[in-house]
């Protein structure tokens, strides 16, 4: 009910209630390893810091998702954590609510100066890749029409962890060149629809 909360205190219907048919864990907000959910009202926010705790290490990298893919950018961050790579996990429930915050706020989430970035977004990437960067990568699903469990999906699209953790090394790499002007490199799975990774 927060989103509908949150949107509705905006003052700019219409609001949904998006919820998922997904059995997804719920994240203990209480221990102080999450955020708090309130924070969803500003669009994004930054759901898991890279070290763990409140020490704010600046991150390696920055895993954004959205919705159920948030679990799966939580596990990546396990994986590259096991690799000695400090992942930080912004939640982002809504771009344009996330764009609409003050510059220095979108700063503190998504700082200019991490550049490897990984979004991953279990539907069309098109709306990620400007959030992506110039290093970022977009884990994304560029077609439609495929039916079946999530987890048989997710896995024959390359919507996993593993997928989410390898953007995110890519990206890491791609750091240490200079910007490219035209902005991020999808990852997504290569499709009938002419994109390529």
């Amino acid at each position: 009910m927060l989103g509908k909360a949150s949107g509705s205190r905006r003052g700019d219907p219409p609001a949904a209630l998006v919820l998922s048919r997904q059995n997804l864990p719920v994240l203990d907000r209480d221990d102080g390893q999450y955020a708090a959910a309130r924070e969803a009202g500003r669009g994004g926010y930054v759901l898991a810091e890279a070290d763990g705790d409140s020490a704010k290490t600046a991150p390696d990298v920055i895993l954004v998702a959205t919705g159920s893919e948030v679990q799966t950018a939580l596990d990546a961050r396990e994986l590259l954590a096991s690799d000695g790579i400090a992942a930080r996990v912004v939640s982002m429930p809504c771009r344009e609510w996330f764009a609409a915050q003050p510059a220095a706020y979108q700063d503190e989430v998504l700082p200019p100066d991490v550049r490897a970035r990984a979004n991953v977004e279990a539907a069309v990437g098109q709306g990620w890749r400007d959030m992506a960067g110039d290093a970022g990568r977009v884990v994304s699903l560029e077609h439609y029409g495929a039916s079946a469990n999530y987890q048989r999906l997710y896995t024959e699209f390359g919507i996993t962890p593993e997928a989410v953790a390898a953007a995110a090394r890519d990206s890491i790499h791609d750091t240490q060149r200079a910007p490219r002007p035209c902005g991020h490199q999808q990852t997504s799975t290569p499709t009938s629809s002419g994109d390529r990774p």
